[in-house]
């Protein structure tokens, strides 16, 4: 289930772009946190050098997006959350909410003037959808030969 609606994060309001998943949500977190495995799921990030593999507080670095090296800045991080200034702005809140047996929504918290920016976040969740049955198809489908 794929959802858009307003929201209050602890930096204000903000439009949550989410999609939940049939994945738990530390194995869901860990390719949300890798800053390595960024462009697999993010339509615009191309690359990323970062002073951390794992985001923390404090990771830094720049991202190659179209046209641009863009630097950003992990401004805080806590149990499956965090947040970024890109280009020293405010940029999207990242979230895994732990929904219980093996499920999890995965969120985008989009700042106002990032609003128009929800069908890329949109684009992102699908690709982390995808990424997540990739890697886990065939353990045991039923395909055997």
């Amino acid at each position: 289930m794929t959802r858009i609606r307003t929201v209050r994060t602890p930096e204000g309001t903000r439009l949550e772009v989410s999609h939940v998943l049939a994945a738990p949500p530390d194995e869901i977190w860990d390719l949300f946190n890798d800053t390595t495995r960024w462009p697999e799921w993010s339509p615009v990030v191309n690359g990323v050098e970062s002073t951390d593999r794992r985001v923390r507080a404090g990771t830094s670095g720049r991202l190659r997006v179209p046209g641009a090296w863009l630097p950003f800045t992990v401004t805080e991080r806590s149990d499956r959350r965090w947040t970024w200034r890109v280009a020293g702005t405010q940029g999207a809140g990242h979230r895994v909410d732990d929904l219980g047996a093996d499920r999890c929504r995965v969120a985008f918290e989009l700042p106002p003037l990032a609003a128009g920016c929800a069908p890329v976040y949109l684009e992102a969740l699908e690709r982390i959808d995808a990424i997540w049955n990739d890697e886990n198809r065939g353990e045991d489908d039923g395909s055997g030969p």
